[in-house]
């Protein structure tokens, strides 16, 4: 009882925990809130400069196999040898695919075609050579998004198919024309926040 006069006093709003997700110490009520408290618009140092490495891809229509593996080893180093698998070829002709058409299911169609390339990884890879119009899908940002009730499917924040990944976007889109920002920013921001109050871990452990 004494634990919830003190939460009510401070604002203080504690999910409950999912099976298999952290608890989390909520602040605020909806998205809106959070983003005009909580909002950065900075950037790792590393990322930056391999932001700035990819604006060449972007110009140039497509990935080479070095770009496509630094986007990889960026998102997530367990997934490398994976990647590894994919040919010059067909990172070029697939990442093509992806930064010429203008359906975004095809985009990301193209890219999880790929070895090691899943919805979150293909949404690195759009982000990190887009990051005005794309933010990465992530375990923390999409928990933080159902906790919010701003999403109600996959409270784990895994095994996304397309149309969470599109869900997301529009989300992130009309976000970021609110607050005149980039995709990137917004999900940065969420992201970040997730990792501050965060309770427990991020993962669900296996039982044997």
């Amino acid at each position: 009882m004494l634990a919830g006069l003190v939460r009510s006093a401070l604002n203080v709003r504690w999910i409950p925990a999912i099976p298999g997700a952290p608890e989390l110490k909520m602040l605020y009520k909806n998205l809106r809130t959070l983003l005009a408290n909580e909002l950065v618009n900075d950037e790792s140092e590393e990322t930056l400069t391999l932001m700035s490495e990819l604006l060449a891809a972007r110009k140039r229509g497509y990935l080479t196999r070095s770009e496509f593996l630094a986007i990889c080893r960026w998102k997530s180093p367990r997934a490398i040898r994976l990647c590894e698998r994919n040919s010059r070829s067909q990172i070029r002709r697939l990442s093509t695919l992806a930064f010429t058409n203008r359906s975004e299911r095809v985009r990301l169609e193209a890219l999880t075609s790929l070895h090691g390339v899943s919805v979150p990884m293909a949404s690195a890879v759009l982000t990190l050579t887009n990051p005005q119009r794309y933010g990465v899908i992530d375990i923390r940002v999409w928990q933080l998004l159902f906790d919010l009730k701003s999403v109600r499917q996959k409270p784990q924040g895994v095994g996304f198919n397309f149309k969470n990944w599109y869900h997301y976007l529009i989300k992130l889109r009309y976000h970021a024309r609110e607050l005149n920002v980039s995709a990137r920013c917004v999900e940065h921001t969420l992201f970040r926040y997730h990792r501050k109050i965060q309770q427990g871990v991020l993962y669900r452990r296996k039982t044997t």
